[in-house]
């Protein structure tokens, strides 16, 4: 049975950085949502595991086992053939990849696919909240997964087209000893009351990435001279910076400035939930 499957953008509202294990896994405190945008795609199966992959970005996209989508369908012991509509940048901080593969593997599980519970931690740390897709507080090395209850928020994204290894991002940190987030997470009745109480937290990858991709402070800048600008910070490991707005309508009107003003940049309008 052929089935289509929704794999959303991964937006890192906070990002702390609180420790380093003994085998180099990094310990984080982060408050994750996930917007309406993302990637789309199609599983049907067959004999031979195989990957097509299509969209605005495509290019650069692995097809055989470099690939999470790839990895995830064979740690399922599925195979078939799985077409992959890439609308979100990829090495972009917004978990392309790992959102992928989480979907790969719900729609497995749906369809009565028994999925180890160790296979997506195995498979990359956002990989189990991905799988949650939905507001929730990500602590550990990623496996530990605490829904929280958001308003919508109306946001901008804006990726400047430049690719960030995680790995040189993580290796820049000056410290790993960060503080966590607060123990516990007030309840929001607007969108304002979420990125007042954000402005008071942290990406502690921003400093770093920023230092090895200079157009992320560009984006950053820009996203804040725009109008009813809530909150702007830099997501994940970068360089997809997000902006926070009080409605969809700020949100667009700031999504058609940013972009007209630099047509080379990925920059949508969408709603994180």
């Amino acid at each position: 049975m052929t089935v289509k499957v929704f794999a959303p953008a991964k937006i890192n509202l906070t990002l702390h950085v609180t420790g380093q294990r003994g085998d180099g896994y990094h310990l984080l405190d982060s408050l994750v949502v996930f917007a309406d945008v993302g990637d789309q795609i199609v599983m049907s199966p067959q004999d031979n595991l195989s990957i097509k992959v299509t969209g605005e970005f495509a290019d650069g996209v692995p097809t055989d086992r470099r690939n999470l989508v790839w990895k995830a369908a064979e740690g399922a012991g599925w195979s078939g053939r799985i077409g992959l509509d890439k609308a979100l940048p990829h090495g972009a901080g917004i978990g392309g990849g790992s959102s992928d593969a989480a979907a790969v593997l719900n729609a497995l599980s749906a369809q009565g696919v028994e999925v180890a519970e160790e296979l997506p931690i195995s498979l990359g740390a956002d990989i189990p909240v991905c799988m949650a897709a939905r507001a929730a507080r990500m602590q550990g090395i990623g496996e530990q997964i605490s829904p929280v209850e958001l308003p919508k928020l109306p946001a901008v994204l804006v990726n400047p087209g430049v690719h960030v290894p995680t790995g040189g991002v993580f290796s820049a940190m000056a410290r790993r000893d960060n503080p966590p987030m607060p123990l516990h997470i007030p309840d929001f009745a607007t969108p304002a009351d979420v990125a007042d109480w954000l402005s008071e937290q942290r990406n502690d990858l921003q400093v770093p990435a920023a230092a090895i991709a200079r157009q992320i402070d560009q984006v950053l800048a820009d996203l804040n001279c725009t109008g009813n600008v809530m909150l702007a910070r830099m997501s994940g490991s970068g360089a997809t910076c997000f902006a926070l707005y009080p409605t969809m309508k700020a949100a667009h009107h700031a999504a058609y400035e940013v972009g007209s003003a630099n047509p080379e940049w990925w920059c949508v309008a969408t709603e994180l939930s």
